[in-house]
């Protein structure tokens, strides 16, 4: 070789350079300031916007182009005031699911497109049960 490398090394070198540089082929999307977004979430009971829900679990997955759900996800907590950030979402469909004692279990799929999304959530009071017996 012209480098002075062996054809081993040539190899080592550039499967470590592969190995490097694919995460930033799989997620690349997820690094790029253009298509990444910041999303803030405002979870709070149904008809009393002024009545935030602490410490509410908000679980996003992202949506492969079949919208079947994908395994990697973030987990977020509200805080006193029923509120959650995160920063770095790649651009795309999101499955967006908010799970808080007392509360019917909320979930919907968001398109993200946008550099910047807030979303209000109203959770709802758990439904009546109904028994035959």
């Amino acid at each position: 070789m012209a480098c002075g490398w062996s054809p081993h090394q040539a190899r080592i070198w550039l499967v470590t350079a592969v190995l490097l540089l694919a995460p930033g082929l799989v997620h690349g999307a997820q690094h790029d300031p253009e298509q990444s977004a910041e999303l803030h979430f405002l979870i709070v009971r149904q008809g009393n916007v002024s009545k935030p829900i602490r410490n509410a679990s908000v679980v996003l997955h992202y949506l492969g182009k079949d919208g079947k759900q994908r395994r990697d996800g973030y987990q977020l907590k509200t805080d006193s005031e029923g509120k959650a950030s995160v920063d770095g979402i790649a651009y795309g469909k999101l499955r967006v699911q908010v799970i808080a004692h007392g509360f019917q279990t909320y979930g919907e799929d968001y398109e993200v497109k946008q550099p910047k999304m807030e979303l209000t959530i109203e959770m709802k009071p758990p439904k009546e049960q109904l028994s035959i017996y």
